[in-house]
C-alpha cells in the first residue's frame, strides 16, 4: 500500500537521532514553529514526545508548559493569568529591593559610590548593544541624559590616561609571564609618578580586569621524594629557635619538568632569608651524583662554609653517601624533615612552585633548550622579580646587601 504524498509515514523514539531531535527544540525554541506544528509537521508519534524533548534537551525552561511563553495554546483563564503576572511583579520587585538595599550598604560602608558609577556604566553599555532608550531609562532611574554622556567622557579620558600602562605592563610580561598584580604594581609604580598618573593598587587590578591581562596560576604536582630507604635520616633543625640568626640556611627540593625527549628533573638550592637560588642543576635523572650538582654551586659562595645548614626533604639523594660527604667537606650541618611532610620544606616548595607556575610555561624539544630556559629563569627571579617575603626587593639585592654587611663586620 502506497503512502499519499501529504503524508509522512509515523515513526517511532528510535528512528530519531539525537541531531534531529536537537534540530526541532532548537526550531521550536526559536519560535518557528510551535510544539504541536513540529509533530505534526515531522509526524513525530506521540502527543508530549517533543515536550520531553525539550525538557531534556532546550535551553529554555519547560518545566511549566502550559506557562511558557512559547507555548501556542495556554490553559489559562484571564483571571489566572492576571494572578501569575501580579505574583511575578511582585517578585521583581522584592528583587530590586534586595539588591538596591545590598548597594546601599556597600555605598554607606565603604562610600564607594557604587550605584551611580555601575548605573551609568549599565545604561551607556545598554544602549551600544540597542537594547534600551537612553532618555526612557535615564527618565526611570531619575538620572539627566547630560550626566550620563559626562560620565562616559570623563571614562574615555581615563581610558586614554591609562592606556599607556598596557606596553610597561607587557614588558615585564615578557620576562614575567605570571607575574602577580601585586608585584606588578611594585616595579611600576615608579614609571605611574614620573608620568603623574593617580592609580592605586586596586585601581590596578581593575584595570588589568577590564584589558584581560590578569593570571591565573596553574598548579600541578607529582611526588618527586622516595623517604621509605635505608639510609641515615637527620633531625630537623629548624625547629630550634634562632636558627635563622645564627647561621644561613640553605633548603634544597628537587621538581619535575617535561620536554619533547622526556621527563627531566631539577634540583635546587635556594637560601632561605634571601629567598636567592643559589645553585641549580637539571638532568635527565635524580641519581645523587646529578642532584649533587646544584650544591656544589651553591657552595662556591664563601659565606655558606662552616657557618651553614642545609634543609631538605628525607630522599636518598640527600641521604646518600656523596651528598652528605659534600656538606661535611663544607662544614655544613644536615638537617632534614620529619617523615614526608611538603609543610616541613615549604620554602624549596614555594621557590618550586615560582619557577613552574610563572616561568617554565613553554615546552621546549631538548634538554639543552630547557637548561637555557632554566637558566634565564632562575637569573629573572633573582634578580627582576620582586618578592613579598622581602618588602618587594628581589632576592639578588638583598643577598648582594647581607654579602656587604657581612664582609664589614
Amino acid at each position: 500500500m502506497t503512502t499519499s504524498s501529504n503524508q509522512r509515514p509515523k515513526r517511532t523514539q528510535r528512528d530519531y537521532t539525537l541531531a534531529f531531535k536537537l534540530g526541532v527544540v532548537e526550531r521550536v525554541e526559536k519560535g518557528e514553529l510551535s510544539y504541536k506544528q513540529a509533530q505534526a509537521h515531522f509526524g513525530i508519534q506521540g502527543r508530549s514526545t517533543v515536550l520531553v524533548w525539550l525538557r531534556k534537551h532546550g535551553r529554555l525552561d519547560w518545566s511549566k508548559p502550559f506557562q511558557h511563553p512559547l507555548m501556542p495554546s495556554s490553559k489559562e483563564t484571564p483571571a489566572e493569568k492576571i494572578k501569575r503576572l501580579e505574583r511575578e511583579l511582585a517578585d521583581e520587585k522584592l528583587r530590586n529591593k534586595i539588591l538596591n538595599g545590598m548597594v546601599d550598604i556597600m555605598d554607606n560602608e565603604y562610600g564607594a559610590g557604587l550605584r551611580k558609577k555601575l548605573l551609568i556604566r549599565y545604561v551607556w553599555q545598554a544602549k551600544k548593544r540597542k537594547e534600551i532608550n537612553l532618555a526612557a531609562a535615564c527618565r526611570v532611574v531619575g538620572i539627566s541624559r547630560q550626566s550620563v554622556y559626562q560620565a562616559v567622557s570623563r571614562m574615555e579620558c581615563r581610558r586614554a590616561e591609562l592606556s599607556i600602562i598596557k606596553d610597561w605592563v607587557l614588558y615585564w610580561r615578557k620576562y614575567m609571564p605570571q607575574i602577580g598584580t601585586r608585584k606588578l604594581y611594585k616595579l611600576l609604580k615608579p614609571k605611574l609618578v614620573e608620568h603623574g598618573i593617580k592609580l592605586g593598587r586596586d585601581g590596578f587590578f581593575t584595570y588589568l580586569r577590564s584589558e584581560g591581562l590578569l593570571v591565573k596560576p596553574k598548579k600541578s604536582f607529582t611526588k618527586t621524594t622516595f623517604s621509605k630507604h635505608w639510609m641515615k635520616k637527620h633531625p630537623n633543625l629548624l625547629k630550634e629557635e634562632g636558627l635563622h640568626n645564627a647561621k644561613h640556611v640553605l633548603v634544597s627540593d628537587i621538581t619535575y619538568l617535561e620536554s619533547d625527549q622526556g621527563v627531566h628533573y631539577l634540583s635546587l638550592v635556594t637560601d632561605s632569608s634571601t629567598r636567592k637560588i643559589v645553585g641549580h642543576h637539571l638532568s635527565l635523572d635524580m641519581r645523587a651524583e646529578n642532584v649533587v650538582k646544584a650544591l656544589k654551586m651553591a657552595v662556591k659562595d664563601k659565606r655558606y662554609a662552616g657557618n651553614s645548614v642545609h634543609h631538605s626533604d628525607r630522599g636518598l639523594q640527600y641521604c646518600s653517601a656523596i651528598y652528605q660527604n659534600e656538606l661535611n667537606a663544607n662544614g655544613i650541618q644536615p638537617s632534614m624533615t620529619d617523615g614526608y611532610d611538603c609543610y616541613q620544606n615549604a620554602l624549596a616548595e614555594r621557590i618550586n612552585g615560582i619557577l613552574k607556575q610563572e616561568f617554565l610555561l613553554y615546552r621546549c624539544k631538548t634538554i639543552e633548550e630547557l637548561k637555557i630556559l632554566v637558566t634565564e629563569s632562575i637569573k629573572i627571579y633573582n634578580e627582576m622579580r620582586p618578592h613579598l617575603a622581602l618588602d618587594m626587593e628581589t632576592p639578588n639585592a638583598v643577598h648582594n646587601r647581607k654579602g656587604q654587611l657581612r664582609e664589614l663586620a
